[in-house]
């Protein structure tokens, strides 16, 4: 049965298809597959969208969908703790996090240099691509343009390019292992994210402040929670994004 109420609400608005996509940032085939077939139902994100932009409540276009409220109260059970800072954090706990690992230990940041003199990490990828998990490294592209930008913001300058440059030098062992890839991303990168399987920890990035300084989230998924996803997703989007390299000095030639 179509979702009438949300093509309703499209008619109401004096919007054409066309328009809702764009204005929401899909395709207008998405528009109609929402509308045509209700068990495909848009990311939370994207209802939030909608409903404001048709001016209707999420859950009168989407009646099965949650209230705000309700998302809210499950979203507070994936915070597990908060920290002030990124060098407040025991040194134990990413070790701990990524032991935990059978199916996803993604790795996003720019250059994460401190993890990459870890002894303790290092063994650990070993283990985790000997058990046949995926291991992603996700590391900010030295030439980009972002790169530039956040060593201005950080007040260090072309320290940052060479940083990462220095990440990919000590992670060059890794290199030649099975299940462990490595891709150089050229975004804006809002937070550094390390997940394993169902938890991870975020590092927010600010204007003016090192990743150290910054603070940290600890999060699990928890049914009904949407905190944990927005972070995997976004993992997931840098990732397809991302340029694949097969040694530590793969980065040279690239352009900005």
């Amino acid at each position: 049965m179509a979702n009438e109420r949300l093509r309703g609400a499209i008619v109401e608005s004096g919007l054409t298809l066309d328009q809702v996509a764009e204005r929401l940032g899909v395709s207008p085939k998405t528009v109609e597959r929402w509308i045509s077939e209700p068990k495909r139902k848009p990311y939370r994100r994207f209802q939030y969208a909608a409903a404001s932009l048709l001016r209707h409540e999420v859950s009168y276009l989407w009646p099965e969908e949650r209230t705000a409220e309700e998302v809210t109260a499950s979203s507070d059970s994936e915070v597990l703790k908060v920290y002030p800072h990124r060098s407040v954090v025991p040194q134990e706990a990413w070790t701990q996090l990524y032991s935990r690992a059978t199916e996803h230990f993604d790795v996003l940041v720019y250059s994460g240099f401190w993890l990459t003199e870890d002894p303790r990490f290092h063994r650990l990828v070993r283990e985790k691509s000997a058990a046949g998990v995926p291991v992603r490294f996700m590391m900010g592209d030295p030439s980009s343009a972002a790169v530039a930008v956040r060593g201005d913001d950080e007040g260090i300058g072309t320290a940052m390019a060479a940083k990462i440059r220095n990440a990919l030098l000590n992670y060059a062992p890794l290199f030649r292992l099975p299940k462990v890839e490595f891709r150089l991303h050229r975004t804006t990168l809002y937070n550094s994210i390390y997940r394993a399987d169902e938890e991870l920890l975020a590092n927010g990035h600010v204007y003016g402040v090192g990743a150290y300084l910054a603070p940290v989230l600890h999060l699990q998924r928890v049914p009904g929670g949407e905190l944990f996803d927005t972070y995997a997703e976004s993992v997931e989007r840098v990732w397809e994004s991302a340029r694949t390299i097969t040694s530590p000095t793969d980065y040279e030639g690239s352009t900005s």
